[in-house]
This record gives C-alpha cells, structure tokens and sequence, in this order.
C-alpha cells in the first residue's frame, strides 16, 4: 500500500484493525454520497475533498482538526436533514427577507441616512419578534463629536431560556458602507439584483445583512420544520460598525455581566471566505493604528503661478514625509517596528501549505498581477502575520478632475499600520512618532508638522482547537463535505477582542460570504449558494456546538 494512504486509514478506522484501501474508499463513498444527499448545490461530478482526501498526504491540516465527520455516526444528522430541507424549501422567502433590508439605505457614515439605519434597526427587531425572539432596541446617546446625532440603537434579542441548552451569543451589524450608482455600480445599489449565475448584487448583501438574516432564516427554518432549536441564541447586532462602532464598547462591557452573563462562547459572521469554493474558519486578525500627519505654513491657499518658488510648500513636506514610511515592496522604514513582531513558529509555519488558495485567487481579486510576491505562502503571510503599512490619502489636496494651480496651505496624510502580534499599540506609536518627528526635521522645512493617532484597534489570535472552533469545523464537513480551512484575517473586527476580554469566553468568525463578494467596493454581491448554504451551516453548528465536549485548549 502506498504511503500517502496509511495516515488518513488510521484516522478513518481508529476503532478497527481494518487499514484496507477497501475500507477507506467504502468510507469516503459514504461520505460523498451523504454530502451530495443532503445538500443540493454540492457539483455531483466533481467530489474534490473526496479525490484530496485519497491522494493527498498525511498534512498539517489532518493535525489541527482532531477528529473526522461520519454520517454513520452522526446523531444529529436526521434533524439536520429536515432543518436543511426546510432551508431550500423556504430559500426565495429569504431572498425577499434580504431584498427588504438591502432596500433599506442604512449608511451610519451620512447624517442624513440616520434615519434609515434607525429604520432598518426596527427592521430587524420587528422580524426577530415575529419569530418568538425577546428583543429589545437599546439607545446609545449622542453620537461623539456629533452632538446632533442620535446614535442608532443596539438591537439585542434573545430566543431561548432552557437552563439545560447551551447558550451561544451572536454578533453583526446592520449598518452599511455608503453607495452610490455613480461610483460605478453596474446595478441600483440599494436594489437586490439577482442575475442568471445566482449573484444577489447590493450594498449590504454580504457585509452584513446576508450573515446577520442568516441567524433569523435558521430560527425561522428550525420553527417550521419543527426541529427543536438545540441553543439559547443571544443576539447582537449594531447599526455603527462601518463608522467605527461608536458607543458599542462601553455598552458590551456594560452588558457582560448582565445580557451577555449566561453565554458559553461567541460567533460573528462578519468576513469571508479565502477564496471561492472551500469555506474556511477564522482565528486570528490584524489589528489596526491609523494615523495622520498634518503639514501647514502659509496663511492661506497660494497661487502657484505668484508664489511657486518663494514659499515652502506643506504638500512637498508631506510628499517626502510620506515617503519614507513604506517601500515599494511593503518593507516598514520605521525604525522598531519589525522588532515588535512574534517569530514565526515551525508549528505555524506548516498550517500555509494546506489552505485552499491560489496566486490566481489573488490576481482575480487584485484585477491585475501586481503581487509583491509570486508564492501562496509569503502572500498569505504578507496578509496575515505580518504587518503592513498603506498610504491612503491627502485632504486639503486638489483632487477634482482638471487643473488647479493652488498650493495648499495645509494637507493631511493619512495612513495605517495593520499590526500583529506581539505588536502593542503604545510601542507602535512611540516608533511612528518618532521616526516622523527625526524625518521631518532633517528637511530643515520652516512649516510645521503634526502627527497624530486617529483611532486604534488591536490584532486578535484565538485557539482553533477550542470546542467552539471545532463544533464548527464539524458543521462545516456536514454542510459542504470539506474541513474548513484555518485562516486569519488581514483586516479588522475590533469587537471580536472586546467580546472576548469582556466575557471571558473563546470567539469564533464564521463566514458566509467568498473572496469575491467586494464589501466596500462597487458590486457588493453575495452568491445564492453561499446564502442558502449559509443558513444550513449557522443552524448546523448550533447543533454541534450545543453537544460538543468542552475542551478549553
């Protein structure tokens, strides 16, 4: 018998002697054939985990998922099939349930959109009370700095109180990134678009209003296919997330001894998929110090064609400032930054060789080949585990269409560091500070500069073989017949790391959407498949995170 086969025998018959290449394909037969039973937008002529499963050898990613799914087995898998079934029989009623809140332009960044992230707020405390949840809307005061402002409720909810279920709490938001047809929308943003390849295009659809009706369609689907619901489900959902969550830390530290108390573990879908056909589990982000530098000298705006070449100009300054931050190839110039980062460890080091990613994916997102580097692993390690520094931009710079001679008086540059661990806020800004202040002053420039910390959020790593963890890499093998991936985030959710300091228990990100559903961007989109298989997985792992053993690792 060849090698390669010898691990995942062992794995697949642990309780027998029976290492036979016959009792492996017998296994993997009944797998795939339970898998393409249950869940209708699996491809029945391509079985890939099945083929990886049988020529692939003994790999890293075997060791981090210490178990392995059998249909035989599973308990649970009669009540998932009426569940999944109720699912697909309920799909357009789910589609419309998205379309309303798609229609609903909850932008938290536009003063005058207030009105319609309140109004989707109420949205979704109407449908959670239509489907027996204990909801309430809870204010947040005035909006900092916008005293005007009311800002929209935390809509919190509870369906459940059985002392003897677990209770899992959730979180998302309701709000959205602003969106207008003219940026260059293909379709009316606020309209859900379906198009012939199952597309469902609209600002909202996957980030977050997908993921947050994802838990009301597994409520609903449980109800109607009369599967008792196998948690207490704690809901969380806020409508400032896009305009960075303001107000909803004081509030979680608030509540985490009072609403939150009885949770046992959290979940957030809020991200996405590495690519676009294997779901993935996330355990780790970057975290996020954003900075700005402002330059000014003269009085008042300048006539180039009167004072070019008499006045020391803010935006050369910054130019040069700018400038020595960052290299073309993503290096960080600043001195004790580097420094402050983890060594990457042989274990971690072995968990990239496995994940389901290609430089193709990559250059499909990109819309270019522009890669710093040509390999999956220095990518992934680029946008993971290291940080990173970007320039995003200039205010008080020209930058409408056409020519204006004017020198700017005063500018602002503004840039991030994605941070990573051990990376500690303090520390970053003494090296940021510090470097600008040294570059700054050999220009020898009669202007003055100015940095400072906009906003910071730290990275956040947790345990992927928690139960938590691993109750959802088994729903995922149930729903799509593929372990998960183990990923980490290049981005930002800062609320996962103040969910987890402020109630003590083990978070999970559990994405629905894939890699090319362009949140934030022009043609926001969220596939039909990953929406209906979505809502199979939320109640799936439910389930298996309501049975699983309560291993602390």
């Amino acid at each position: 018998m060849p090698r390669v086969y010898l691990p995942l025998l062992k794995t697949c018959c642990k309780n027998s002697s029976d290492y036979s290449l016959s009792s492996f394909s017998q296994y993997s037969k009944s797998l795939w054939n339970s898998a393409q039973s249950k869940h209708p937008s699996i491809d029945r002529t391509k079985p890939p985990s099945i083929r990886r499963a049988i020529t692939r050898p003994h790999s890293s990613t075997v060791n981090a998922w210490p178990y392995i799914y059998s249909p035989k087995t599973d308990k649970m898998a009669p009540q998932l099939d009426s569940y999944f079934r109720q699912v697909d029989a309920l799909s357009e009623n789910f589609i419309e349930r998205l379309r309303k809140a798609v229609g609903i332009p909850s932008v938290s960044a536009d003063d005058e959109r207030r009105g319609d992230v309140v109004k989707m707020g109420k949205f979704l405390a109407s449908e959670l009370e239509s489907l027996g949840a204990e909801v309430q809307l809870r204010p947040l005061g005035k909006q900092p700095h916008k005293e005007y402002l009311e800002l929209p409720p935390v809509v919190i909810a509870r369906y459940g109180n059985d002392t003897k279920k677990r209770t899992i709490l959730v979180y998302g938001h309701y709000d959205v990134q602003p969106a207008l047809k003219e940026d260059g929308w293909a379709t009316a943003p606020f309209e859900l678009t379906v198009d012939s390849k199952g597309r469902m295009y609209g600002r909202g659809s996957t980030d977050d209003k997908g993921p947050v009706l994802g838990w009301l369609n597994a409520i609903e689907a449980h109800k109607k296919a009369g599967v008792d619901f196998p948690v207490n489900l704690l809901m969380c959902f806020e409508g400032m997330e896009e305009y960075g969550s303001e107000g909803l830390d004081d509030f979680i530290n608030d509540e985490a001894k009072k609403f939150f108390k009885d949770a046992d573990a959290v979940c957030i879908s809020d991200n996405y998929w590495l690519g676009t056909e294997k779901p993935c589990l996330t355990y780790g982000l970057r975290g996020c110090n954003y900075y700005s530098i402002e330059i000014s000298g003269p009085g008042q705006d300048l006539h180039s064609g009167v004072f070019g070449g008499t006045a020391q100009e803010p935006m050369t300054d910054l130019v040069r400032v700018m400038a020595s931050l960052v290299d073309k190839d993503g290096n960080i110039l600043i001195p004790g930054i580097k420094e402050q980062v983890a060594p990457l460890t042989d274990d971690e080091k072995s968990l990239y060789g496995d994940i389901a990613f290609t430089m193709d994916n990559l250059y499909e997102s990109l819309g270019s080949q522009t890669s710093i580097f040509s390999d999956k692993e220095r990518t992934l390690m680029g946008r993971w585990r290291y940080p990173s520094l970007s320039l995003h931009g200039v205010e008080g710079a020209f930058s409408a269409p056409g020519a204006k001679t004017v020198i700017p008086a005063k500018v602002i540059g503004k840039f991030s560091i994605r941070t990573v661990p051990n990376m500690e806020i303090e520390a970053v800004n003494k090296a940021v500070f510090a470097h600008i202040d040294k570059t700054f002053a050999a220009l020898n420039s009669k202007n003055k500069c100015n940095a400072k910390l906009q906003h910071a959020g730290k990275w956040w790593v947790a345990s992927p073989k928690h139960w938590n963890f691993t109750a959802a890499a088994k729903a995922v093998e149930h729903v799509w017949g593929v372990k998960p991936d183990l990923t980490r985030e290049g981005g930002s959710i800062p609320v996962t790391l103040t969910f987890e300091q402020a109630t003590g228990k083990n978070v999970l990100l559990l994405p629905m959407g894939s890699s090319t559903d362009a949140a934030h961007s022009i043609n926001e989109k969220l596939d039909r498949r990953n929406y209906i298989e979505g809502i199979k997985l939320l109640g799936a792992y439910l389930h298996y995170v309501g049975e699983e053993p309560m291993k602390e690792t």
